[in-house]
């Protein structure tokens, strides 16, 4: 198991509705994924994966 989960942060950061549309995050993960212990971080990657898979449809 890695021991690090980097950010999905890819540097195109778009908002809208309180969402980045390009890494799936919202305001609120974005701003505390450095303080998330891995299971957040693993249930927020989960969760943006979804809702970039909903913006691309």
């Amino acid at each position: 198991m890695a021991k690090k989960i980097d950010s999905p942060c890819v540097s195109t950061c778009q908002l809208k509705g309180g969402m980045c549309t390009s890494c799936g995050r919202s305001i609120d993960e974005i701003r505390h994924w450095k303080s998330m212990k891995r299971p957040e971080k693993v249930s927020t990657l989960k969760r943006a994966e979804q809702r970039r898979k909903k913006l691309n449809k």
